[in-house]
């Protein structure tokens, strides 16, 4: 009898070796979107530009303003258009407020000037990193008659690292949409 016991416990520990269960470490959302096709914009207004297929266009509140939505991301561009009547100062200064009401809780606000003389197209292009409740603003004009201006917000709450990939996404649908922006 204790020659059958040494032989079960010589079999069990042969059969319980093996490894060490370890608990699998979380792992994070993988996020991939679709190389976007640009289709162009021609509103009743002004202006035109191109925009990722990705995102649909909507009327907003006023003739002239838009919602470029991102339905899969819950996000949304809102852009506005006001004409110039010798207050062109006034709406610069509206839309650096806009942007530097976020410095609370940005960590830092990168700023980029642009200019295509050719089509009258200049502006600034502002990207919000942090906790903000808007991650990129920008405005458009030809600095005598048009200004339009542009905001980044998602319907979530602002978290930098989870929102990165479709803040880069739409990012580079702005750049797009800047470049491809025209006054009629």
């Amino acid at each position: 009898m204790f020659k059958n016991l040494i032989r079960i416990f010589i079999g069990l520990m042969l059969f319980s070796c093996g490894k060490e269960s370890v608990p699998k470490p979380k792992g994070d959302l993988r996020l991939e979107y679709p190389t976007p096709k640009y289709l162009n914009f021609s509103a009743p207004c002004n202006y035109s530009f191109d925009y990722s297929d990705f995102a649909n266009v909507k009327d907003a509140k006023q003739p002239c303003w838009y919602n470029l939505s991102y339905p899969k991301m819950k996000a949304n561009v809102f852009i506005t258009y006001f004409p110039i009547k010798n207050d062109f100062p006034l709406h610069v200064k509206e839309v650096e407020k806009m942007v530097y009401e976020h410095t609370i809780k940005a960590s830092a606000i990168d700023t980029k000037f642009f200019a295509y003389p050719e089509k009258h197209v200049y502006g600034n292009f502002y990207e919000l990193k942090g906790q903000t409740a808007s991650n990129i603003q920008f405005y458009v004009t030809d600095s005598t008659r048009h200004f339009v201006t542009g905001n980044l917000y998602f319907n979530s709450r602002p978290r930098p690292d989870s929102l990165a990939p479709a803040v880069d996404y739409i990012k580079k649908d702005l750049l797009h949409l800047i470049d491809s922006f025209e006054w009629k």
